[in-house]
């Protein structure tokens, strides 16, 4: 969640003042509104001044009749009217059918413990970490954020309970089915990952990702706000693409529908049913919402969870071309047809991008049919584009539109190679469940410069065996176990074998050329 502004004091108190204020007239304009209405007759005026006569028995009646038929006037409920009624039944039935496929996700995860003083010690404690996640296959898989799951050291997911009518029918916890989870992968880059529980034949909800999404558009956001499983909120798509941030290409899609810390990672919906964002962050000053939610599209969504399924990570493309913002000195001094836009500016000899035609000079109009006016724009077309699909651009060449098709490339991650360098007989280490390789000079040339000489590699990480949550990724080197040294399989072996079940590990590696240490008791 990004909170990047504090509220002033005196605009809190001003707000407080407001609403007490509107408070005080809505309850005066309530009771007025609650009181009979009746048009009085000329006897009644005249019954009302000071030197009026009082009124005979028959004319008391009268009134005792029309008083007692105001109240009845003013207290029964009137039938609400027939469109309010089909409202009301098509949201109860739309939020009975994505319920059953939103979780709850529970995470078991260490951090430093903040410390009023400095120079009191560091301690490391363990946090529990409560977001929102969306069933997309009926074997298990389900989408998450990837900031509610990193850094885990236990996954859990709550599955929903039924709902209920009545606030006394409520189903006791001990009938809620909690599972643990197991991390396939994560993409930091769009916040997503994805997780899977050994359930079948699950409740599942589609992903739009061919479905219009327009402003104004009728949205639901389903999650646990704050830890309150399966809570249902409505509102409005507020914009379709919006760019958080201008550095990178992603955008969101806003709405007003109220979210709050504990919805990450569960569906924004449409109106009928398919998911067309997961919620992944706000904008408040206060912590809360305030309107300002923001969904990564099902687009980006399906195209992140089928590479992470298939791969555990994902995988880009590469045209081997450069571009760049068109800005209104750059079109005059090339003399380009617009003074807007993206331009080709480099295209590699030899490659796919000149093998398709692409010229530098080139005016991106479209990119797989998708109108181009950014730079971003053009990076997200590249990043969502299919490996085994040509890219297909619509460039303006001079006065000239010409269609290209490019063969793309395969951006290579040395990760995907390394599970081919082992084999589970020789290579596994069962008590961490991954498989492992001591460290050679092919392997430092794949992982570039590494800060220990020696250690153990983690090529990949093996469902059968997960039985610790060590939080150990594809590409770590295990440099020590409990500040033992260790400079090979054998060595790392050696080393757990000295562990019992139930005591406390502590392993050292370094992810991402930086050191750190996992925590996690061993089972």
């Amino acid at each position: 969640m990004f909170f990047p502004f504090c509220r002033p004091k005196f605009q809190f108190g001003r707000l407080l003042y407001s609403l007490f204020a509107c408070s005080i007239f809505l309850c005066a304009a309530l009771s007025f509104s609650q009181q009979p209405v009746q048009q009085l007759s000329g006897s009644a005026v005249e019954a009302m001044k000071p030197d009026a006569k009082p009124g005979t028995d028959k004319d008391k009646d009268k009134d005792k009749d029309r008083d007692d038929k105001a109240k009845q006037i003013g207290t029964r409920p009137e039938q609400p009217a027939a469109v309010l009624q089909q409202l009301n039944s098509a949201i109860e039935q739309l939020t009975a059918r994505i319920s059953p496929a939103v979780v709850q996700i529970l995470v078991t995860s260490y951090g430093a413990l903040d410390e009023n003083s400095h120079s009191q010690t560091a301690l490391v404690t363990r946090e529990n970490v409560i977001g929102s996640g969306v069933i997309v296959d009926p074997d298990g898989y389900i989408m998450t954020n990837a900031h509610v799951v990193e850094g885990a050291q236990r996954i859990h997911v709550a599955l929903p309970m039924p709902s209920v009518d009545f606030p006394d029918q409520i189903a006791p916890t001990g009938k809620q089915r909690i599972v643990e989870a197991r991390l396939i992968g994560m993409h930091k880059e769009t916040d997503l990952a994805l997780l899977k529980i050994e359930q079948t034949g699950l409740p599942v909800l589609s992903l739009g990702t061919r479905r219009p999404v327009h402003q104004g558009q009728l949205v639901f956001a389903m999650g646990s706000p704050e830890g309150l499983e399966n809570s249902v909120t409505m509102g409005v798509v507020s914009s379709v693409a919006r760019q958080a941030d201008p550095n990178r290409p992603l955008v969101y899609i806003q709405t007003d529908a109220p979210i709050n810390p504990g919805n990450s990672g569960g569906p924004l919906v449409d109106a009928d049913g398919y998911v067309v964002g997961i919620n992944t962050f706000i904008l408040s000053e206060a912590g809360g919402s305030e309107g300002l939610g923001f969904a990564i599209p099902a687009r980006i969504v399906s195209f992140v969870y089928e590479s992470l399924r298939k791969y555990g990570h994902v995988h880009r493309i590469e045209i081997k071309a450069g571009a760049q913002t068109i800005t209104e000195n750059l079109a005059k001094g090339l003399g380009l047809a617009r003074n807007w836009g993206v331009v080709i500016d480099d295209v590699t000899p030899g490659g796919p991008a000149d093998a398709g035609g692409l010229k530098i000079g080139d005016i991106v109009i479209r990119a797989d049919d998708r109108l181009i006016g950014t730079l971003p724009a053009f990076t997200a077309a590249l990043y969502l584009h299919r490996l085994d699909e040509s890219l297909k651009l619509e460039v303006l060449r001079g006065t000239e539109r010409k269609t290209l098709f490019i063969v793309a490339l395969e951006m290579k991650d040395a990760m995907d190679a390394l599970p081919d360098l082992a084999n589970p007989r020789d290579n596994l280490v069962s008590r961490l469940g991954i498989l492992g390789l001591d460290l050679t000079d092919e392997l430092r040339s794949m992982l570039g410069t590494l800060r220990s000489p020696s250690g153990v590699v983690v090529v990949a990480r093996v469902a059968d065996f997960l039985s610790s949550a060590s939080g150990l990724q594809t590409g770590d080197v295990i440099h020590s176990v409990n500040q033992t040294s260790i400079d090979s399989l054998n060595s790392l072996r050696a080393a757990l074998r000295q562990i019992k079940p139930h005591d406390s590990v502590v392993l050292q590696v370094e992810r991402g050329g930086g050191l750190q240490w996992l925590a996690f008791e061993m089972e």
